[in-house]
Protein backbone atom coordinates (compact mmCIF):
# COMPACT_ATOMS: atom_id res chain seq x y z
CA UNK A 1 0.00 0.00 0.00
CA UNK A 2 1.23 3.33 -0.99
CA UNK A 3 0.91 5.20 2.54
CA UNK A 4 1.75 8.66 1.44
CA UNK A 5 -1.07 8.24 -1.98
CA UNK A 6 -4.04 10.84 -2.04
CA UNK A 7 -6.22 12.43 -3.95
CA UNK A 8 -6.66 16.04 -4.72
CA UNK A 9 -10.17 16.00 -3.14
CA UNK A 10 -11.01 15.16 0.58
CA UNK A 11 -14.26 13.90 -0.11
CA UNK A 12 -13.14 10.99 -2.28
CA UNK A 13 -11.72 8.19 -1.13
CA UNK A 14 -8.36 8.76 0.15
CA UNK A 15 -6.51 5.78 -1.45
CA UNK A 16 -7.12 4.50 -4.78
CA UNK A 17 -6.70 1.47 -6.19
CA UNK A 18 -5.86 0.01 -2.87
CA UNK A 19 -5.33 -3.66 -3.96
CA UNK A 20 -2.73 -3.20 -6.61
CA UNK A 21 -0.73 -0.86 -3.88
CA UNK A 22 -1.40 -3.07 -0.76
CA UNK A 23 1.49 -5.45 -2.15
CA UNK A 24 3.73 -2.39 -1.27
CA UNK A 25 4.42 -0.04 1.30
CA UNK A 26 4.21 -1.30 5.07
CA UNK A 27 5.39 -4.54 4.79
CA UNK A 28 8.08 -3.22 2.17
CA UNK A 29 9.18 -0.24 4.32
CA UNK A 30 10.00 -2.99 7.09
CA UNK A 31 12.21 -4.15 5.65
CA UNK A 32 14.51 -1.01 4.31
CA UNK A 33 18.19 -1.10 6.02
CA UNK A 34 18.58 1.35 9.37
CA UNK A 35 21.57 3.76 7.61
CA UNK A 36 22.77 6.59 9.06
CA UNK A 37 20.43 9.90 9.11
CA UNK A 38 21.92 13.45 8.96
CA UNK A 39 20.62 16.61 10.15
CA UNK A 40 20.78 20.07 9.07
CA UNK A 41 23.62 20.74 11.71
CA UNK A 42 25.57 17.76 10.88
CA UNK A 43 24.47 15.54 13.97
CA UNK A 44 23.21 11.96 13.32
CA UNK A 45 21.14 12.25 16.37
CA UNK A 46 17.55 12.69 16.25
CA UNK A 47 16.07 14.79 18.67
CA UNK A 48 12.60 13.57 20.17
CA UNK A 49 9.39 15.57 21.72
CA UNK A 50 6.44 14.12 23.48
CA UNK A 51 2.85 15.89 23.61
CA UNK A 52 0.76 14.34 25.66
CA UNK A 53 2.11 12.29 29.16
CA UNK A 54 -0.15 9.86 29.74
CA UNK A 55 0.06 6.08 29.27
CA UNK A 56 0.24 5.76 25.36
CA UNK A 57 2.68 8.98 26.00
CA UNK A 58 4.66 6.80 27.92
CA UNK A 59 4.46 3.83 25.19
CA UNK A 60 4.95 5.72 22.47
CA UNK A 61 7.89 7.16 23.90
CA UNK A 62 9.74 4.43 25.17
CA UNK A 63 8.93 2.66 21.49
CA UNK A 64 10.72 5.52 20.00
CA UNK A 65 13.81 5.80 22.03
CA UNK A 66 13.84 1.88 21.27
CA UNK A 67 14.89 3.05 18.07
CA UNK A 68 19.26 3.81 17.47
CA UNK A 69 20.19 6.92 17.27
CA UNK A 70 17.23 8.84 19.25
CA UNK A 71 16.90 11.35 21.72
CA UNK A 72 14.28 12.62 23.81
CA UNK A 73 14.64 16.65 24.64
CA UNK A 74 12.01 17.73 25.70
CA UNK A 75 8.14 16.86 26.77
CA UNK A 76 4.68 18.75 27.35
CA UNK A 77 1.04 17.92 28.90
CA UNK A 78 -1.39 20.26 29.53
CA UNK A 79 -0.98 19.32 33.89
CA UNK A 80 2.17 20.25 35.24
CA UNK A 81 2.00 17.25 37.59
CA UNK A 82 1.82 14.74 34.36
CA UNK A 83 4.75 16.32 32.47
CA UNK A 84 7.08 16.49 35.77
CA UNK A 85 5.96 12.69 36.69
CA UNK A 86 6.70 12.17 32.86
CA UNK A 87 10.05 13.22 32.93
CA UNK A 88 11.20 11.73 36.18
CA UNK A 89 10.34 8.65 34.63
CA UNK A 90 11.82 8.99 31.70
CA UNK A 91 15.44 10.10 32.96
CA UNK A 92 15.27 7.08 35.43
CA UNK A 93 14.30 4.84 32.86
CA UNK A 94 16.21 5.72 29.41
CA UNK A 95 19.05 7.24 31.38
CA UNK A 96 21.42 8.66 28.86
CA UNK A 97 18.51 8.82 25.87
CA UNK A 98 17.07 11.50 27.87
CA UNK A 99 18.44 15.17 27.68
CA UNK A 100 15.29 16.58 29.55
CA UNK A 101 16.51 19.47 31.60
CA UNK A 102 13.48 21.14 33.55
CA UNK A 103 13.76 24.08 31.35
CA UNK A 104 12.18 21.52 28.30
CA UNK A 105 9.24 20.41 30.63
CA UNK A 106 6.51 22.06 29.25
CA UNK A 107 2.82 22.46 30.78
CA UNK A 108 -0.58 24.34 29.98
CA UNK A 109 -2.33 24.84 26.49
CA UNK A 110 0.09 26.22 24.80
CA UNK A 111 3.30 23.82 25.99
CA UNK A 112 3.21 21.97 23.12
CA UNK A 113 4.22 24.45 20.99
CA UNK A 114 7.50 24.77 22.84
CA UNK A 115 8.56 20.98 22.90
CA UNK A 116 7.66 20.85 19.30
CA UNK A 117 9.87 24.11 18.63
CA UNK A 118 12.70 21.76 20.36
CA UNK A 119 12.44 18.50 19.07
CA UNK A 120 13.05 16.94 14.94
CA UNK A 121 10.66 14.12 15.63
CA UNK A 122 7.39 14.26 17.62
CA UNK A 123 5.10 12.44 18.98
CA UNK A 124 1.27 14.05 19.45
CA UNK A 125 -0.46 11.27 21.98
CA UNK A 126 -2.22 14.08 23.95
CA UNK A 127 -6.31 13.56 24.22
CA UNK A 128 -7.97 13.54 20.56
CA UNK A 129 -9.07 16.44 20.44
CA UNK A 130 -6.35 18.82 20.53
CA UNK A 131 -4.79 16.68 17.63
CA UNK A 132 -5.72 18.95 14.89
CA UNK A 133 -4.06 22.15 16.24
CA UNK A 134 -0.46 19.97 17.11
CA UNK A 135 -0.85 18.35 13.75
CA UNK A 136 -0.92 21.73 11.99
CA UNK A 137 1.71 23.12 14.40
CA UNK A 138 4.42 20.37 14.33
CA UNK A 139 3.89 20.07 10.35
CA UNK A 140 4.21 24.31 10.14
CA UNK A 141 7.51 23.90 11.98
CA UNK A 142 8.96 21.28 9.78
CA UNK A 143 8.61 18.50 11.92
CA UNK A 144 8.23 14.95 11.36
CA UNK A 145 5.10 12.94 13.10
CA UNK A 146 4.28 10.45 15.11
CA UNK A 147 0.11 10.55 15.88
CA UNK A 148 -1.98 8.46 17.65
CA UNK A 149 -5.84 7.96 16.48
CA UNK A 150 -7.92 8.90 16.55
CA UNK A 151 -6.71 12.20 15.03
CA UNK A 152 -9.88 14.58 15.54
CA UNK A 153 -13.15 14.19 17.14
CA UNK A 154 -15.39 16.40 14.51
CA UNK A 155 -15.85 17.03 10.93
CA UNK A 156 -13.86 20.46 11.36
CA UNK A 157 -10.96 18.76 12.99
CA UNK A 158 -10.76 16.27 9.90
CA UNK A 159 -10.66 18.94 7.28
CA UNK A 160 -8.28 20.13 9.75
CA UNK A 161 -5.94 17.29 9.47
CA UNK A 162 -6.25 17.07 6.02
CA UNK A 163 -4.96 20.29 4.99
CA UNK A 164 -2.13 20.09 7.36
CA UNK A 165 -1.45 16.49 5.68
CA UNK A 166 -1.14 18.23 1.96
CA UNK A 167 1.54 20.64 3.51
CA UNK A 168 3.54 17.95 5.28
CA UNK A 169 3.69 15.97 1.92
CA UNK A 170 4.77 19.21 0.11
CA UNK A 171 7.58 19.71 2.95
CA UNK A 172 8.96 16.09 2.94
CA UNK A 173 7.75 15.44 6.54
CA UNK A 174 7.22 11.71 7.29
CA UNK A 175 3.93 10.76 9.47
CA UNK A 176 3.26 7.59 11.08
CA UNK A 177 0.24 7.22 12.99
CA UNK A 178 -0.91 4.71 15.75
CA UNK A 179 -3.34 2.37 13.53
CA UNK A 180 -1.25 -0.33 14.72
CA UNK A 181 -3.26 -3.07 12.68
CA UNK A 182 -1.64 -2.07 9.92
CA UNK A 183 1.87 -2.51 10.85
CA UNK A 184 1.17 -6.28 12.32
CA UNK A 185 2.10 -9.37 10.47
CA UNK A 186 -1.13 -10.73 11.75
CA UNK A 187 -3.19 -8.49 9.72
CA UNK A 188 -0.74 -8.11 6.80
CA UNK A 189 -0.76 -11.65 6.11
CA UNK A 190 -4.51 -12.33 6.27
CA UNK A 191 -4.64 -8.97 4.00
CA UNK A 192 -2.31 -10.67 1.40
CA UNK A 193 -4.55 -13.74 1.92
CA UNK A 194 -7.38 -11.57 0.77
CA UNK A 195 -5.66 -9.94 -2.34
CA UNK A 196 -4.81 -13.31 -3.64
CA UNK A 197 -8.80 -13.99 -3.47
CA UNK A 198 -9.08 -16.97 -0.98
CA UNK A 199 -12.38 -15.15 0.05
CA UNK A 200 -13.68 -13.94 -3.12
CA UNK A 201 -14.78 -10.34 -3.37
CA UNK A 202 -15.52 -8.41 0.07
CA UNK A 203 -19.18 -8.33 0.58
CA UNK A 204 -19.54 -7.85 4.01
CA UNK A 205 -18.21 -6.97 7.46
CA UNK A 206 -18.56 -7.36 11.24
CA UNK A 207 -16.41 -5.59 13.35
CA UNK A 208 -16.47 -4.84 17.31
CA UNK A 209 -15.22 -3.31 20.17
CA UNK A 210 -17.21 -4.55 23.46
CA UNK A 211 -16.01 -4.52 27.12
CA UNK A 212 -16.89 -3.66 30.38
CA UNK A 213 -15.33 0.08 29.87
CA UNK A 214 -12.41 2.27 30.99
CA UNK A 215 -11.93 4.20 34.28
CA UNK A 216 -14.06 7.49 35.61
CA UNK A 217 -12.35 10.20 37.62
CA UNK A 218 -14.25 12.13 40.00
CA UNK A 219 -15.04 15.54 40.42
CA UNK A 220 -12.08 16.97 43.05
CA UNK A 221 -13.07 20.06 45.12
CA UNK A 222 -11.70 23.07 43.78
CA UNK A 223 -11.15 21.83 39.79
CA UNK A 224 -12.40 24.00 37.35
CA UNK A 225 -15.24 22.49 34.93
CA UNK A 226 -12.69 22.55 31.86
CA UNK A 227 -9.95 21.20 34.50
CA UNK A 228 -12.30 18.35 35.57
CA UNK A 229 -13.29 17.66 32.13
CA UNK A 230 -9.64 17.33 31.32
CA UNK A 231 -8.96 14.92 33.77
CA UNK A 232 -11.95 12.74 33.00
CA UNK A 233 -11.48 13.56 29.14
CA UNK A 234 -12.96 9.94 27.97
CA UNK A 235 -16.70 11.13 28.76
CA UNK A 236 -16.84 14.43 26.73
CA UNK A 237 -17.04 14.51 23.21
CA UNK A 238 -14.63 17.26 22.59
CA UNK A 239 -11.71 15.56 24.19
CA UNK A 240 -12.53 12.06 23.32
CA UNK A 241 -15.08 11.45 20.12
CA UNK A 242 -17.02 8.78 22.38
CA UNK A 243 -15.80 5.29 22.38
CA UNK A 244 -16.44 4.58 18.71
CA UNK A 245 -13.91 7.63 17.82
CA UNK A 246 -11.44 6.89 20.18
CA UNK A 247 -11.49 2.83 20.44
CA UNK A 248 -13.60 1.54 17.60
CA UNK A 249 -11.43 3.09 15.25
CA UNK A 250 -9.23 0.57 15.07
CA UNK A 251 -11.73 -2.35 14.24
CA UNK A 252 -13.65 0.09 11.88
CA UNK A 253 -9.99 0.49 10.13
CA UNK A 254 -9.59 -2.59 9.55
CA UNK A 255 -13.02 -2.69 6.88
CA UNK A 256 -11.74 0.19 5.03
CA UNK A 257 -8.82 -1.00 4.76
CA UNK A 258 -9.51 -4.67 3.67
CA UNK A 259 -12.29 -2.95 1.69
CA UNK A 260 -9.79 -0.43 0.09
CA UNK A 261 -12.28 2.20 0.51
CA UNK A 262 -14.23 4.18 2.87
CA UNK A 263 -18.44 3.72 3.21
CA UNK A 264 -20.50 6.37 1.53
CA UNK A 265 -23.53 6.43 4.52
CA UNK A 266 -24.51 5.12 7.51
CA UNK A 267 -27.56 4.79 10.10
CA UNK A 268 -27.33 3.13 13.69
CA UNK A 269 -28.73 3.57 17.09
CA UNK A 270 -26.86 3.62 20.57
CA UNK A 271 -27.38 4.83 24.06
CA UNK A 272 -26.87 5.22 27.61
CA UNK A 273 -28.26 2.14 29.73
CA UNK A 274 -25.78 1.53 32.35
CA UNK A 275 -23.23 4.16 32.07
CA UNK A 276 -25.43 7.53 33.39
CA UNK A 277 -23.75 8.48 36.30
CA UNK A 278 -22.47 12.03 37.14
CA UNK A 279 -18.93 11.03 36.71
CA UNK A 280 -19.97 9.50 33.23
CA UNK A 281 -20.37 12.51 30.92
CA UNK A 282 -22.41 13.16 28.20
CA UNK A 283 -21.41 9.90 25.74
CA UNK A 284 -22.86 6.96 24.77
CA UNK A 285 -22.20 3.44 26.33
CA UNK A 286 -23.34 1.43 23.33
CA UNK A 287 -23.56 2.19 19.39
CA UNK A 288 -24.67 -0.19 16.39
CA UNK A 289 -24.05 1.15 12.91
CA UNK A 290 -24.67 -0.16 9.54
CA UNK A 291 -22.17 1.44 7.17
CA UNK A 292 -22.75 1.26 3.73
CA UNK A 293 -19.97 1.22 0.41
CA UNK A 294 -20.59 2.50 -2.98
CA UNK A 295 -20.78 -0.93 -4.08
CA UNK A 296 -23.77 -1.50 -1.59
CA UNK A 297 -21.16 -3.77 0.82
CA UNK A 298 -22.77 -3.65 4.02
CA UNK A 299 -20.27 -3.26 7.80
CA UNK A 300 -22.18 -4.31 10.65
CA UNK A 301 -20.28 -2.32 13.86
CA UNK A 302 -20.54 -2.73 17.23
CA UNK A 303 -18.64 -1.16 20.38
CA UNK A 304 -20.35 -1.14 23.75
CA UNK A 305 -19.09 -0.44 27.15
CA UNK A 306 -21.39 -2.05 29.61
CA UNK A 307 -19.77 -4.61 32.66
CA UNK A 308 -21.09 -8.38 32.88
CA UNK A 309 -21.76 -8.60 28.87
CA UNK A 310 -19.83 -10.46 26.63
CA UNK A 311 -16.55 -9.51 25.50
CA UNK A 312 -15.36 -9.15 21.96
CA UNK A 313 -12.93 -7.04 20.20
CA UNK A 314 -12.01 -8.40 16.64
CA UNK A 315 -12.88 -7.91 13.00
CA UNK A 316 -14.63 -10.28 10.46
CA UNK A 317 -14.22 -9.44 6.95
CA UNK A 318 -16.81 -11.55 4.73
CA UNK A 319 -16.76 -12.53 0.67
CA UNK A 320 -17.94 -14.55 -1.50
CA UNK A 321 -16.51 -18.04 -0.43
CA UNK A 322 -15.12 -17.53 2.53
CA UNK A 323 -14.35 -15.52 5.93
CA UNK A 324 -11.03 -13.68 7.10
CA UNK A 325 -10.35 -13.34 10.87
CA UNK A 326 -7.34 -12.11 11.90
CA UNK A 327 -4.98 -14.92 11.37
CA UNK A 328 -7.19 -17.42 9.84
CA UNK A 329 -9.58 -18.24 6.93
CA UNK A 330 -12.60 -20.23 6.68
CA UNK A 331 -14.43 -21.31 3.70
CA UNK A 332 -18.29 -21.28 2.94
CA UNK A 333 -18.61 -24.24 5.46
CA UNK A 334 -16.83 -22.83 8.13
CA UNK A 335 -13.85 -24.99 7.58
CA UNK A 336 -10.43 -23.42 8.26
CA UNK A 337 -8.22 -23.01 4.93
CA UNK A 338 -5.48 -20.72 6.14
CA UNK A 339 -3.79 -19.74 9.39
CA UNK A 340 -1.08 -17.25 10.60
CA UNK A 341 1.93 -18.65 11.85
CA UNK A 342 5.19 -17.34 13.37
CA UNK A 343 8.32 -18.06 14.50
CA UNK A 344 9.39 -14.46 15.14
CA UNK A 345 6.06 -12.07 15.90
CA UNK A 346 6.97 -9.01 15.88
CA UNK A 347 5.29 -5.80 17.59
CA UNK A 348 3.10 -3.81 15.88
CA UNK A 349 3.26 -0.76 18.04
CA UNK A 350 7.06 -0.83 17.92
CA UNK A 351 6.86 -1.66 14.26
CA UNK A 352 5.56 2.15 13.91
CA UNK A 353 8.07 3.72 15.26
CA UNK A 354 10.90 1.81 13.38
CA UNK A 355 8.94 2.39 10.27
CA UNK A 356 8.98 5.83 10.66
CA UNK A 357 12.50 6.68 11.67
CA UNK A 358 13.61 4.30 8.60
CA UNK A 359 11.73 6.34 6.18
CA UNK A 360 13.59 9.65 7.94
CA UNK A 361 16.70 8.13 7.20
CA UNK A 362 16.13 6.89 3.81
CA UNK A 363 14.47 9.91 3.13
CA UNK A 364 11.34 7.88 1.62
CA UNK A 365 8.09 9.14 2.05
CA UNK A 366 5.41 8.49 3.75
CA UNK A 367 1.75 9.76 5.69
CA UNK A 368 -0.54 8.11 7.08
CA UNK A 369 -2.18 10.93 8.08
CA UNK A 370 -4.84 10.48 4.79
CA UNK A 371 -5.88 7.10 6.04
CA UNK A 372 -6.22 7.72 9.82
CA UNK A 373 -8.34 11.08 8.59
CA UNK A 374 -10.19 8.71 6.38
CA UNK A 375 -11.15 6.49 9.10
CA UNK A 376 -11.37 7.87 11.99
CA UNK A 377 -14.32 10.15 10.08
CA UNK A 378 -15.79 6.91 9.20
CA UNK A 379 -16.30 6.44 12.74
CA UNK A 380 -17.21 9.96 13.92
CA UNK A 381 -20.03 9.73 10.89
CA UNK A 382 -21.08 6.86 12.88
CA UNK A 383 -21.30 8.41 16.19
CA UNK A 384 -23.29 11.45 13.87
CA UNK A 385 -25.73 8.71 12.77
CA UNK A 386 -26.28 7.22 16.63
CA UNK A 387 -26.79 10.40 17.64
CA UNK A 388 -29.14 12.02 15.42
CA UNK A 389 -30.82 8.69 14.64
CA UNK A 390 -30.84 10.02 10.77
CA UNK A 391 -29.17 8.42 7.39
CA UNK A 392 -26.19 10.26 7.09
CA UNK A 393 -23.78 10.39 3.78
CA UNK A 394 -20.38 10.76 4.21
CA UNK A 395 -19.63 13.50 2.52
CA UNK A 396 -22.37 15.62 3.92
CA UNK A 397 -20.77 14.76 7.66
CA UNK A 398 -17.33 15.99 6.59
CA UNK A 399 -18.64 19.12 4.74
CA UNK A 400 -21.58 20.03 7.04
CA UNK A 401 -20.62 18.31 10.29
CA UNK A 402 -20.79 20.74 14.17
CA UNK A 403 -17.11 21.40 15.44
CA UNK A 404 -17.71 20.56 18.97
CA UNK A 405 -14.84 21.81 20.34
CA UNK A 406 -15.02 24.94 23.10
CA UNK A 407 -14.19 28.23 21.43
CA UNK A 408 -11.22 28.84 23.60
CA UNK A 409 -8.39 26.89 25.69
CA UNK A 410 -8.24 28.40 29.63
CA UNK A 411 -8.49 26.17 32.92
CA UNK A 412 -11.29 29.21 33.69
CA UNK A 413 -12.78 29.12 30.27
CA UNK A 414 -16.30 27.26 29.39
CA UNK A 415 -15.70 23.67 27.97
CA UNK A 416 -19.54 23.33 26.71
CA UNK A 417 -21.03 20.72 28.17
CA UNK A 418 -22.74 21.42 31.82
CA UNK A 419 -24.26 19.04 33.95
CA UNK A 420 -28.16 19.37 35.12
CA UNK A 421 -29.67 20.34 38.52
CA UNK A 422 -28.52 16.45 39.11
CA UNK A 423 -25.55 16.91 38.38
CA UNK A 424 -25.93 14.37 35.54
CA UNK A 425 -24.60 15.43 31.61
CA UNK A 426 -27.49 15.28 29.54
CA UNK A 427 -27.00 12.86 26.70
CA UNK A 428 -27.69 13.62 22.82
CA UNK A 429 -31.42 11.86 22.16
CA UNK A 430 -31.55 10.69 18.63
CA UNK A 431 -34.41 12.11 16.41
CA UNK A 432 -33.56 15.73 18.15
CA UNK A 433 -29.81 16.04 18.75
CA UNK A 434 -28.35 18.00 15.69
CA UNK A 435 -24.67 16.63 13.96
CA UNK A 436 -24.77 19.44 10.63
CA UNK A 437 -25.28 22.62 10.48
Amino acid sequence: MSNHAHPESPNSSLISNRRTLLKTGVAAAASLPFTGFAQADGSDEIKIATIGCGGRGRGATGQSLAVPGTKLVAVADAFREKAVAAASGFREQYKERVDLPDSRIFDGFEGYKAAIDAADVVLLTSTPGFRPEHFEYAVAQGKHVFMEKPVAVDAPGIRRVLAAAKKADEKNLKVVCGLQRRYDDLYLETLAQVNKGVIGEINYGQVYWNNAGVWVRERVAGQTEMEYQMKNWYYFNWLCGDHIVEQHVHNIDVMNWFKGARPVKAQGMGGRQVRKGKDNGEIFDHHYVEFTYADGTVLNSQCRHQPGTMNRVTEIIGGQTGKAYPGRIVDAKGKTIWRFRSRDPKNAYQTEHDTLYRHIREDQPINNAYYTAESTMTAILGRMATYSGKEIKYDDALAKGLSIMPEKFAWDADPGPKPGPDGIYPAPIPGVHQVMA
